[in-house]
């Protein structure tokens, strides 16, 4: 009998535990995947927790549906072991990223390829078990992106920081006013999403954020402007000197950021919001319409976003972000280094 280690969530809001289970045997379309990379995200944290922070002392229970011990996990890349029957057996042997987001297959968001939207969704590492494993049972055998050339940690963290951040940006990239943009949050989508923007947009990137390492490395990484969003009177200064952002992407995604954002978008402009920090937003509904400005969520793309993604990778246009490997039966340790901001780039775990 094959077994496989999972590093397990078994509890709420408690480390996670090394848990050993029978290898499941894949079923129909079915495929299983030796892992041998898998990107810790911020998100995973909020997983652990069991609860999205809506600010005011109020949470959302994220809990629900899901049964321990769980694996978390979803910016996988590894090799293909085994497949069902009704997967190409060709498969076997070789590399892949695997696309997390997955859907029902059967609901109007699955059916329009707008699977991330979809509300009985099979998430890898969110809905149904994930990568901090030393196997991955995929759904289907279409979820699997090829990466060569690519180094195996960059594919693997396309899968969502990449994927997110793509998808963030690329809700900018058609307006019309394109003449500045502000990047707010620099943790791992944040630098990706510097990374990408370098190769989306011709102007200069300017970023935010209250850590002075991530500030830095992003200058570091091309950014021609670091903002320190504590500075007194700092959007007072902005507006002054350049009118305002006409595009602003918020990584963080906190009551602060977005207050920042606003305070600091032109007129005409537009904030996509695409960061899980938490807490509650408002504003005069005077201001928002006074500005004209536009505010968008998002979260995850799509399959064929993420092909897109990769091909851009492909050209050799995005750098990759700074990452460094560790192992996964560790990965307890770095959540909490996570969780205390101590992580500058990308943790990305190793079987």
């Amino acid at each position: 009998m094959a077994l496989m280690r999972r590093q397990s969530l078994v509890k709420f809001d408690a480390p996670l535990c090394e848990t050993i289970v029978e290898t499941p045997k894949p079923q129909g379309r079915e495929v299983l995947v030796r892992v041998e990379r898998c990107g810790l995200c911020h998100s995973d944290l909020h997983i652990q927790d069991g609860y999205a922070d809506l600010g005011g002392g109020k949470r959302l229970d994220t809990t629900k549906g899901m049964t321990l011990p769980f694996t978390l996990g979803h910016e996988i890349a590894g090799v293909v072991a085994e497949v069902g029957p009704d997967a190409p057996a060709e498969l076997i042997g070789r590399n892949t990223a695997v696309f997390p987001w997955i859907g029902c297959g059967q609901c109007r968001d699955c059916l329009n390829d707008d699977e991330n939207l979809c509300v009985r969704n099979r998430f890898l590492g969110v809905a149904i078990d994930g990568g901090f494993a030393s196997h991955v049972l995929v759904p289907d055998a279409k979820y699997l992106l090829d990466y060569d050339p690519l180094p195996i940690n960059q594919a693997a963290t396309l899968m969502c920081s990449g994927a997110t951040a793509y998808g963030a940006l690329k809700r900018l990239v058609d307006r019309k006013r394109q003449r500045n943009l502000l990047l707010i949050g620099l943790g791992g989508v944040g630098m990706m999403g510097l990374s990408l923007a370098k190769a989306m947009f011709k102007q200069d990137i300017s970023v935010a954020d209250i850590n002075p390492a991530a500030r830095q490395a992003a200058l570091n990484n091309g950014a021609a402007t670091a903002y320190d969003p504590t500075e007194p009177d700092l959007v007072k200064r902005i507006m002054k000197e350049t009118g305002g952002f006409d595009a602003i992407v918020d990584f963080a995604g906190s009551d602060k950021s977005m207050g920042f954002a606003t305070g600091v978008v032109a007129r005409g402009g537009k904030i996509v919001v695409s960061g899980l920090m938490g807490g509650s937003f408002s504003m005069p509904m005077v201001n928002w319409i006074y500005k004209r400005m536009s505010i968008e969520g998002f979260m995850t793309g799509t399959l064929a976003e993420a092909k897109e993604l990769l091909e851009l990778a492909r050209a050799g246009t995005i750098k990759p972000t700074p990452m460094q490997e560790q192992p996964m039966a560790e990965v307890q340790k770095w959540i909490d280094e996570l969780r205390a901001g101590h992580v500058v780039g990308r943790i990305v775990l190793t079987n």
